[in-house]
């Protein structure tokens, strides 16, 4: 597969529609899982890890034609390519850095995303736009089921399936959603929800995940215990409580709209001015301002671009798709120079409009 044929596109998860899109960016499942026959992959050998990465590609390949999925051998990708399917959410960062034989399988849509021989010998991973997580749910439970009539799982009656993470044990289920809250950011509500959150055993985390952090106001919110809870208890919970913070967002929203709102104009042109005429632009920046474009165009206060381009923006505008759109590798000088050219490209052919 020619990753270069990627670089146009985005995901389905990018696609800005769904249930509660205008907050909810994604949701998402992933299962941990390992072979019976085989110790974790941090205790395998090299020759123990080439052997799982290919009896697993092997029973990935005879998925049923509805499952099909593309694969790529992560090894055997340059740096570039790795922080590439980084980006896009199809690999992790730690698999991406790993050595050895690992691989990604994921399907055309960008919904489906299995990894061999990352922290678990496979992980998989369903993402939906918007607030999706029952039709995640059923996606991810499909497919691990086509998957567990081929290999056999390592599974304890008393703990469940068996994970290289003592957290992980159990259902080996990670529910979260990907939220947008720039305006519980601006009004200095985000650390009340945060520490509610950590009450509740659920973790905040930023665009990428474990260890990364928080840009352009976007957050994962996602379960923490999986041993002794069902995968229904689990996505009960998260279920129960985004739609909490989506209220509270929406009501931050509102307020500044009410008694802030020629501050908040203010902000979301400066942002979109800037986007406009820039010639250096850093990518934590390009983050914050598109954050608050976003947040226009969903106050609507710009006209006449979709959610749809600036979501993909947030993506394209990162490091390696950025290096690959100009097709040439690129310091950081250099990267900041060609992301605000192409972010200038980008606007003026969408032909945004504040109000």
């Amino acid at each position: 597969m020619n990753l270069d044929n990627l670089t146009h596109t985005s995901g389905e998860w990018l696609r800005g529609t769904g249930p509660e899109s205008d907050i909810v960016i994604s949701s998402r499942i992933r299962l941990a899982r390992n072979l019976a026959a085989f110790p974790f992959t941090n205790r395998a050998n090299a020759h123990q890890k080439a052997d799982m990465e290919v009896l697993l590609r092997e029973r990935i390949a005879k998925l049923d034609a509805s499952a099909r999925l593309n694969y790529i051998s992560v090894a055997s990708l340059t740096p570039l390519d790795r922080q590439f399917l980084v980006e896009r959410q199809l690999i992790s960062r730690e698999i991406a850095a790993a050595e050895g034989p690992r691989g990604v399988a994921f399907d055309e849509r960008e919904t489906v995303s299995l990894m061999i021989n990352e922290e678990d010998q496979l992980r998989l991973q369903v993402m939906r736009s918007g607030l999706s997580l029952d039709e995640a749910w059923q996606d991810i439970d499909k497919v691990d089921d086509l998957l567990e009539q081929k290999i056999t799982y390592a599974f304890s009656e008393e703990f469940g399936y068996l994970t290289a993470c003592p957290t992980n044990v159990g259902t080996g289920m990670r529910s979260s959603v990907m939220l947008h809250l720039p305006a519980l950011g601006w009004t200095k509500q985000i650390e009340k929800v945060f520490r509610a959150l950590q009450k509740i055993n659920l973790a905040v985390r930023g665009l990428y995940g474990e260890g990364s952090r928080a840009s352009g106001d976007f957050y994962q919110i996602s379960n923490q215990v999986t041993l002794g809870k069902s995968e229904a208890t689990i996505l009960s919970e998260i279920r129960e409580v985004i739609p909490e913070i989506i209220k509270y967002e929406r009501h931050a929203r509102n307020t500044l709209v009410r008694e802030n709102r020629q501050a908040l104009q203010d902000k979301i042109s400066r942002a979109y001015g800037t986007l406009c005429s820039a010639t250096m632009m850093t990518s934590e920046e390009t983050m914050d301002l598109l954050s608050s474009v976003r947040l226009g165009i969903n106050l609507s206060l710009l006209d006449d671009i979709t959610m749809a381009t600036v979501n993909e923006l947030f993506i394209q505008t990162q490091p390696a798709h950025l290096q690959k759109l100009m097709g040439n590798l690129l310091d950081g000088e250099e990267r900041n120079a060609a992301r605000a050219r192409y972010l200038r490209t980008r606007l003026r052919e969408a032909g945004a409009h504040p109000n």
